[in-house]
């Protein structure tokens, strides 16, 4: 049984395997709200010179979440409902009672227990494929930061790591082609 059929190409000079991380950040307005990070973490791929491997994005927060999905203003509102139906923000959580909790208090601390429950059900980070330097994602796939709490100033790092080309013309005939086109910059 052959565990991988393609043939492998002949080495390249200044080949090898790279690691890239940066952090994106951006400022949210309210809560829920899904922030498209699609274009600024291919864009970080671009600048990784990574052309084979896997990108993760991570969130650095326990009340914003990573997540894939489509990018459509109707579902949009049907996930906010569905967050809401998950943990509603009015519920009783004892996260929130101030009278009682004593550990991990900030002077701006906010009843935030709904936000938690449901960075704990969507995740703090998305794995995603790049091949032939690009984010294989589906037609419809976004990558989304979600802001659960309030808003404020949230962090996302991306990490690409695998095999990287030197930066520069490709030689011929090493580039598979790919099965994503680039992104034109509106939501699919």
């Amino acid at each position: 049984m052959a565990l991988n059929p393609l043939t492998l190409p002949a080495p390249v000079p200044g080949a090898g395997f790279a690691c890239w991380s940066e952090s994106i950040e951006l400022a949210t307005s309210t809560a829920p709200e899904f922030v498209d990070l699609t274009d600024r973490v291919e864009e970080v791929i671009v600048r990784s010179s990574v052309t084979d491997g896997l990108a993760v994005v991570f969130s650095r927060h326990t009340t914003a979440a990573i997540t894939l999905n489509e990018f459509e203003p109707l579902l949009m509102e049907d996930m906010t409902e569905f967050l809401d139906r998950v943990a509603p923000r009015g519920h009783s959580y004892r996260h929130n009672d101030f009278t009682v909790r004593t550990v991990n208090m900030t002077p701006d601390e906010s009843p935030n227990g709904h936000a938690h429950c449901l960075q704990l059900v969507l995740g703090a980070s998305q794995t995603i494929p790049i091949r032939d330097g690009r984010l294989v994602l589906g037609q419809w796939q976004r990558i989304f930061m979600v802001e659960l709490d309030r808003a404020r100033v949230r962090e996302a790092v991306v990490q690409a790591f695998g095999l990287a080309m030197p930066v520069g013309p490709a030689p011929v005939g090493l580039h598979r082609s790919s099965t994503r086109p680039r992104s034109n910059g509106k939501h699919q």
